[in-house]
């Protein structure tokens, strides 16, 4: 069994669509107070930007997620 922990920022786009970012390597346990910090501050930075939309122009919501996967068989090293 593999458990993993991501933290995902979402977002409100320049065309009021939600979007997501999902961080897999952040760290666990981070405050509200420093995660609205920095979604903030990538807000700020707009530059994730696809055909013509920034994408990460409002921070929403952030949760960690948490996935649990429990191997049922493996034959992939045969």
């Amino acid at each position: 069994m593999t458990t993993t922990t991501e933290l995902q920022l979402t977002f409100k786009s320049s065309a009021g669509k939600k979007k997501s970012l999902n961080l897999p390597y952040a760290v666990k346990g981070l405050s509200a107070d420093v995660v609205r910090e920095a979604a903030a501050a990538i807000a700020g930075e707009g530059v994730f930007v696809k055909e013509g939309e920034v994408l990460y122009v409002e921070p929403l919501v952030a949760n960690y997620i948490e996935r649990t996967v429990t191997g049922v068989f493996d034959d992939s090293n045969h």
